[in-house]
């Protein structure tokens, strides 16, 4: 996969895009990722990449020239279009299923807007999906892209190395939480493993592995339930623990 990402603080990725799993990625060759400074593309003599509002307001909107040039520029880098995805507050929401029709992409484009956003004709002319990482605003997307970034690479095929380990996470297949997990010692403090984990039955383990997701996913994020229930694979399970709830 190829991921470009377009912003006015690469500095902010630099650190983060070496690291863990991402870094890992790249090293072995599942992703390569670029970093473009939109100020690059500016024209102006100090690299402006903002203006005022028409009709006036507050704050700064980025213009059309330097993004919309850093945007084509990009795109003629490699023989694969981009799929220009634009991190805003008003985009779609984020979430796994997002991740794994993204991880399925031959390249992505991230638009890392900031000020009051960018003008609209770029949103128009320019963006293929505008996207949300959540109810809340952050200085610039910067840092919303790393997110999906991480999400998206991690899904890879060879990232991970078990590639049942992204099956099992929370909001995975089963569109669950995680439920709980255990470690050595088998006694810390008092509080004990629960005895099932020790017990090397695995069919046992994973009805109750699966039994605990949907318990923890109805206390905590009812939203996900039916959603769970659409997906069938766990039903038994769900639906007994939403049951205990009623």
């Amino acid at each position: 996969m190829k991921i470009d990402v377009l912003t006015l603080f690469p500095e902010m990725l630099a650190g983060p895009l070496q690291a863990s799993i991402v870094s890992r990625a790249q090293r072995g060759g599942q992703v390569r990722i670029d970093v473009h400074d939109i100020r690059d593309y500016a024209r102006a003599k100090h690299r402006t990449v903002d203006d005022r509002p028409f009709g006036g307001g507050p704050g700064m909107v980025m213009k059309c020239e330097p993004l919309v040039e850093c945007i084509e520029s990009v795109q003629t880098r490699e023989a694969v279009r981009g799929r220009v995805v634009y991190l805003t507050p008003e985009g779609v929401k984020f979430d796994q299923a997002k991740a794994l029709a993204y991880s399925r992409l031959e390249r992505l484009i991230f638009v890392s807007g900031h000020y009051e956003g960018v003008d609209e004709r770029v949103r128009e002319g320019w963006i293929d999906e505008e996207l949300s990482i959540g109810d809340y605003v952050l200085s610039n997307g910067t840092i919303a892209a790393l997110i999906v970034i991480d999400a998206v690479v991690r899904l890879l095929p060879g990232v991970l190395g078990n590639e049942a380990s992204a099956q099992m996470d929370s909001f995975g297949a089963d569109a669950l939480l995680e439920g709980p997990q255990y470690t050595r010692p088998e006694e810390f403090r008092g509080r004990k493993v629960p005895e099932i984990l020790l017990t090397g039955h695995h069919a046992a383990i994973s009805a109750w592995r699966k039994e605990q997701a949907a318990r923890r996913t109805s206390e905590r994020r009812k939203d996900l339930l039916e959603k769970s229930k659409n997906i069938g694979s766990v039903k038994s399970p769900l639906n007994a623990a939403a049951n205990d709830q009623q």
